[in-house]
């Protein structure tokens, strides 16, 4: 007992916030190397209690109901946090103020895999397609590329299998298993991960969109922007949408050495290096006048509606080819390529009636994305927790495309409110998914409408965990009704 007491005094500590599947991941890889660690997380319940059990056997200490405290005495060396975790929160603060090295579990993850490139994707909105996309033509080409961050595995699941640790966890695009030998780590990766990693050094970085978002954690726009700009700032190769708005608008006099996209033709890149559409063919510029632009794959390819995936398109097949992919291998995976869950995705089709799940559409520009990429005329579920952000689009949008909206959640009588203001009086209030999947059939019917689509431009936390369950109970009650029906 004593021997093991003077290895647990020597033994370094690291504390980690939040108790997902990124926290217990840095957990893990942390304990495995040779670190006392707790890990704590602010709620309680049975499926937390079962885990803290687990975690206890591999001698993690999990502290559920619990913030962390540093006025009390043997105080951690590091501190992880989850995602999910505000980076300036007052315990967060006062650990830096303290010297306690605080990183997020994204820069943790990091530090164990340097040694293998990166393909970091960033942006508000495009992120988790384009992500899936870009793994998918990595796997196609036969490279063990797993999709991790926001989607796929937690990082730090990634950096554990390189010890060899058996993952069990689904991704996407599962063509291949994380294995001990890594080609490429394919990120996507918020603003929120971007803060708090900061030595992460990408080969390739994405930036897919930038419009608000999150402005009630990052306060002001150009905050926000600065924060998307270290991650661009720290890759070796970028690349940009040259179609978005404000990225367009710093161009190259912020990205001078940037490759940049465009669906609308090469007379429309910024630039002289880049990817464009044209005369429906993905093109590679040679910017050197070694010879012709290159044609890569055919638009058509790709299964997914609306123009913004081609965008996404556009930006997989830039990293793919700065990777050195062969055209083969993209070709094959972009027209195998099956789409992202709750992003446009096609769910059913009953009398008619196409129902369409965009759970993932939590902010009023991805929402608008929605409404545009679908055909007329559309019978609208929205509402949720309302984010801070410019509606204006979204709605113009809405009284173009929609017949009726109906609206849930906590935002409900807010949005009730601006639809009124703006002319638009064909909503109901209908509250829960439940009452809008059945009502939406019946109305879909009645004005004749081709598409039910669930396209929130709100969180979810009001009514569920995340954005999936919400999409997966809208799968749900749509098949339930087609069966019933």
């Amino acid at each position: 007992m004593l021997n093991q007491g003077i290895l647990l005094q020597s033994m370094p500590k690291a504390h980690v916030i939040g108790l997902g599947k990124s926290g217990v991941a840095a957990a893990r890889l942390l304990r495995r190397d040779g670190w006392e660690v707790v890990l704590s997380d602010r709620n309680t319940s049975s499926n937390l209690r079962t885990q803290q059990q687990e975690l206890l056997a591999e001698q993690i200490t999990v502290e559920l109901g619990y913030s962390l405290d540093l006025t009390q005495p043997d105080l951690p060396q590091l501190i992880v946090v989850s995602p999910g975790v505000p980076w300036d929160i007052p315990v967060l603060v006062q650990a830096r103020d303290l010297g306690i090295e605080t990183v997020g579990e994204m820069e943790l993850a990091w530090r164990y895999l340097t040694s293998v490139p990166w393909v970091a994707i960033t942006g508000t909105n495009g992120k988790t397609t384009t992500t899936s996309l870009i793994a998918s033509i990595f796997q196609t080409a036969g490279l063990n590329a797993p999709a991790c961050g926001n989607i796929g595995y937690a990082a730090c699941e990634v950096a554990l299998s390189q010890a060899g640790e058996e993952e069990q966890t689904p991704i996407q695009n599962p063509k291949s298993k994380i294995q001990n030998h890594l080609d490429w780590v394919i990120a996507e990766i918020s603003s929120y991960q971007i803060e708090s990693s900061s030595t992460l050094k990408p080969r390739i970085g994405i930036w897919t969109t930038f419009t608000p978002d999150h402005l009630s954690r990052h306060k002001t726009l150009d905050n926000y922007y600065n924060i998307k700009a270290s991650l661009l700032r720290q890759s070796e190769l970028q690349i940009f949408n040259g179609d978005d708005a404000y990225l367009r608008k710093v161009g190259l006099s912020d990205w001078p050495d940037a490759y940049w996209t465009s669906v609308q033709g090469k007379d429309f890149l910024i630039g002289e290096k880049g990817f464009y559409i044209q005369d429906g063919w993905v093109f590679q510029t040679h910017h050197d006048g070694s010879g012709e632009d290159a044609a890569i794959v055919e638009v058509s390819a790709l299964r997914m509606v609306g123009e913004h995936n081609q965008q996404n398109l556009l930006m997989a097949v830039a990293a793919a080819r700065l990777a050195g992919i062969d055209q083969d291998a993209i070709s094959r995976a972009i027209s195998e390529f099956p789409g992202v869950p709750h992003r446009l995705e096609y769910i059913c089709t009953w009398e008619g009636i196409d129902f369409i799940n965009d759970s993932k559409a939590t902010n009023y520009d991805a929402a608008e994305v929605g409404l545009a990429s679908v055909s007329s005329s559309v019978i609208l579920i929205a509402g949720g927790e309302a984010k801070a952000g410019d509606d204006t689009a979204w709605i113009a949008k809405i009284k173009t495309k929609a017949a009726v909206v109906l609206l849930i959640g906590d935002a409900a009588n807010t949005f009730a409110q601006r639809l009124q203001e703006v002319g638009y009086t064909s909503y109901e209030i209908v509250e829960t998914m439940d009452k809008a999947v059945s009502r939406s059939a019946e109305l879909a019917k009645q004005h004749q409408a081709s598409v039910v689509l669930l396209s929130p431009a709100c969180a979810s936390f009001d009514q569920y965990p995340n954005f999936e369950v919400r999409g997966e109970h809208f799968r749900q009650l749509c098949l339930e009704w087609v069966a019933n029906n």
